[in-house]
């Protein structure tokens, strides 16, 4: 007894001891904290309260009887989506437009961010962001408009290209294109607004390196390669694993107002699939189970991505 009461007071004062510690960093940043009230209460309800809907994936849900009310059934759609034509199809779609992205779309801001880096002319900077930042201010149907007129049979880029010898149908109703396109145009939407984490990264490089790798008679080059690039790879890599986590969240909005029935057969994924069968055909259950299926892989992605990362590059979300 007398070995044990001096332990249990020793973890009673280091409870007491950790509690001080946050009441006074609640009271010394009580304004901080307040400020966060709106954020986890957005999240609260838009994000995690929705989460209780996921049942539906289990259940043939009736909009009459509502979701505990509505019949248990199990894996039940779980099997049809896996045993379906569509299965393959929608998941080869996602993981293709997805890979692509990563490969072509991912790197486009960065490199466009250490482009404007190396230029000296402070005017051709802003001009340079301001014209790369617009087209992501322009809404969604504008800019899927814009795609569709100038890739029509009578548009601008389908004339162009018939002077090297294309056959002059629209592109969008070729299935084999669907998917440059969609690459193409989400790199000009994105690029620039995609760039600024990096530019603001790329400020907080200490200068003194570049003057040291000068004197050192490094080339501009060099200079990018061993001061600049490990300087916003810490960035790089939590923009990475973000992506990971969203990989198959291919958007279905620009998906949706691009596509048509010639071109499901490469343009159909997992959001527009969800968004047909969901809305459309009122099959909310089974939609719901391929949304969640989708939800577990982005999951699966996000942690692999974040542990890979932590490994090899010590810098990771958690």
């Amino acid at each position: 007894m007398a070995k044990t009461q001096p332990l249990q007071s020793t973890q009673t004062s280091r409870t007491k001891s950790s509690t001080n510690k946050y009441v006074r960093d609640f009271i010394l940043n009580k304004y901080l904290y307040l400020m966060m009230i709106p954020v986890l209460a957005y999240y609260a309800v838009f994000h995690y309260a929705p989460m209780y809907g996921a049942l539906i994936a289990f259940k043939e849900y009736s909009p009459m009887k509502g979701i505990l009310g509505s019949e248990w059934v199990g894996f039940a759609h779980f099997k049809d989506f896996f045993g379906s034509y569509y299965f393959w199809r929608i998941l080869k779609n996602t993981i293709v437009i997805s890979l692509y992205s990563l490969v072509f779309e991912f790197p486009a801001p960065i490199i466009l961010a250490l482009l404007i880096n190396e230029v000296r002319s402070k005017m051709f900077k802003r001009v340079a962001q301001t014209i790369t930042y617009m087209p992501y201010f322009i809404s969604l149907v504008v800019i899927c408009g814009i795609i569709t007129d100038f890739t029509n049979a009578d548009g601008i880029i389908n004339r162009l290209f018939m002077l090297f010898g294309y056959d002059g149908q629209a592109m969008l109703q070729k299935p084999e294109l669907f998917r440059s396109i969609y690459i193409l145009s989400e790199i000009w939407q994105r690029i620039g607004w995609e760039s600024i984490i990096y530019i603001a990264a790329l400020m907080s490089i200490d200068l003194e390196q570049y003057e040291a790798a000068r004197m050192d008679g490094a080339s501009r080059w060099k200079q990018i390669m061993y001061i600049t690039l490990p300087g916003i790879m810490p960035t790089i890599a939590i923009m990475f694993i973000l992506r990971m986590g969203n990989l198959l969240n291919v958007g279905f909005e620009k998906i949706i107002l691009l596509y048509n029935p010639v071109t499901y057969d490469t343009a159909d994924v997992i959001s527009s699939f969800v968004y047909r069968k969901g809305l459309l055909e009122f099959g909310w259950s089974y939609s719901s189970a391929v949304g969640l299926f989708n939800s577990i892989i982005n999951l699966v992605l996000l942690i692999t991505a974040n542990y890979i990362s932590r490994k090899v590059n010590k810098s990771s979300l958690w």
